[in-house]
């Protein structure tokens, strides 16, 4: 199965069609507000809106309130929801569409609470004291191996860039591969070479 490409953090219509275009599988709107890539709710329906049908519209939440993550769902028409904070397995799993639980890993260590997790998928990114994602740092990837044991999707992250992911699709093999601040010129901004060099990578591995 060829690996999927997200491009995640994505701020605005523009960046968004740019990735579309590129062959984008999934887009990540983010609504965690202490993120340079926050979108609003309004902000997030309008680029949700522009995507063609065939480009699948992720939710991206850290510690949401449930009505905050029930109003996204019906205005953007997400299509899987990715939970990055100490949401537990009921709630990630309430809302009736596909659910991906984050992790960030330190160790083998880390890998352990997966058994916890009901989602339909996890996705795996470098741990970091200063957020909970698009950090631009890298992990271990042999856990990402490791983690496969548990048979759910696993989507790999965690600094990925066009001039690595190639090495990352080989040596992991993810069922698909998510990229923020490595495909960007400025925070929260995309670049849509780097978009299309980082797709082409994978596609190519």
């Amino acid at each position: 199965m060829q690996t999927k490409v997200k491009i995640c953090g994505v701020t605005s219509v523009a960046d968004a069609l740019a990735a579309a275009e590129a062959g984008a599988d999934m887009i990540g709107l983010n609504f965690y507000e202490g993120s340079p890539r926050h979108v609003t709710l309004a902000e997030a329906t309008e680029i949700a809106r522009a995507l063609p049908p065939f480009v699948l519209r992720v939710g991206v939440f850290v510690n949401p309130a449930e009505d905050l993550v029930l109003r996204a769902l019906g205005e953007c028409k997400l299509n899987v929801l990715q939970f990055h904070g100490d949401e537990d397995s009921a709630f990630c799993t309430q809302f009736g569409v596909m659910s991906m639980k984050a992790l960030r890993v330190r160790d083998a260590e880390s890998l352990k609470c997966l058994e916890n997790f009901n989602t339909d998928a996890f996705l795996l990114d470098a741990y970091s004291k200063s957020g909970f994602g698009g950090t631009g740092e890298k992990f271990n990837w042999e856990l990402a191996v490791e983690a496969q044991k548990f048979s759910k999707p696993i989507f790999l992250a965690g600094g990925l860039t066009p001039e690595n992911v190639a090495d990352a699709v080989r040596q992991v093999h993810p069922f698909a591969v998510d990229v923020s601040s490595g495909v960007e010129s400025a925070p929260a901004k995309k670049d849509a070479i780097k978009v299309r060099a980082f797709i082409s990578a994978v596609r190519t591995a």
